[in-house]
């Protein structure tokens, strides 16, 4: 049978979390230490352990079928390359930085100043459609000294919680673009895979589905269920059941994530007790 062969990151952050989302998914990888290619024991996979940089090429040559790559990687080097999926991990924004000790007064700071950053393509489209005119000095490794050793005006680099600009005395002033793992697919893939393709997008789906959302029970007096059941933004409708104390009901539904502090404030207002929230697992529509 064939195998769909994805890429993914060899180390860091994105190499652990795209192994978390396939472990999710229900897939085993026999992986031993140090390898460059791992298989699947349960599943048509095989694994490629990449250069987070090389693998926009390898998709674009068909070397790989798939990959899990910065989304912001793609928009660099990847081209022609299609997202089907965003995964919700590894978000970042990729932006402009100064000297803490300099005044920003707009992008006409950057006119005729030296950049320093990887990633010279995502700059110069940026700037120029802002018809700024600046010099780009390509950099492969730690941007954030070109500043410090006279190389370069301000930075452009990929920010995530900040903490490498504050030490080294810069500030964020400007976001090109905000960036998140994605599942991209190969231009050259074979139709034959687009069956295995399919499956693992839709556990995927069900593990992000799961994720982003919250499973509530909660106990209702039967005289306030109407208003509760309203303020539930559940899938279709909450389950309902009679609680062995008359005049009360067990209500069940599913929250996402981001509403649940609102929605849990507003049930307790009218009437709720008992409220229970538990994690999801994988959620199947």
């Amino acid at each position: 049978m064939s195998k769909l062969k994805i890429a993914i990151q060899k180390s860091g952050r994105l190499n652990q979390d795209s192994l978390q989302i396939l472990k999710d998914c229900g897939i085993s990888i026999d992986n031993g230490k140090d390898q460059l290619k791992a298989s699947a024991s349960n599943f048509p996979l095989e694994i490629f352990y990449l250069r987070n940089g090389d693998i926009p090429q390898y998709l674009k040559d068909g070397v790989v079928d798939i990959a899990i790559i910065g989304e912001n990687v793609l928009i660099e080097k990847g081209e022609g390359i299609a997202i089907i999926e965003k995964l919700g991990f590894s978000k970042c924004s990729v932006s402009l930085a100064i000297p803490n000790t300099d005044k920003y007064t707009g992008l006409d700071y950057f006119q005729n100043k030296k950049i320093a950053t990887s990633y010279p393509n995502t700059v110069t489209n940026f700037l120029k459609s802002k018809n700024i005119n600046s010099q780009i000095h390509i950099i492969n490794g730690s941007v954030e000294i070109a500043p410090n050793i006279g190389l370069a005006d301000g930075i452009c680099d990929i920010v995530s919680s900040g903490s490498t600009l504050f030490k080294n005395n810069l500030k964020e002033v400007e976001v090109l673009l905000k960036s998140e793992a994605v599942l991209a697919v190969s231009p050259k893939i074979s139709g034959t895979l687009q069956a295995i393709l399919d499956e693992l997008q839709f556990r995927i789906q069900s593990v992000l589905k799961g994720r982003n959302s919250r499973y509530v029970l909660l106990n209702a007096p039967n005289d306030k269920l109407e208003k509760i059941i309203s303020i539930l933004p559940g899938m279709r409708s909450p389950t309902v059941l009679p609680l062995a104390e008359k005049g009360w009901s067990s209500v069940h539904s599913v929250l996402h994530k981001n509403q649940f502090w609102e929605v849990i404030n507003e049930l307790k207002k009218n009437g709720a007790e008992g409220i229970l929230v538990c994690p999801i697992e994988k959620m199947v529509m």
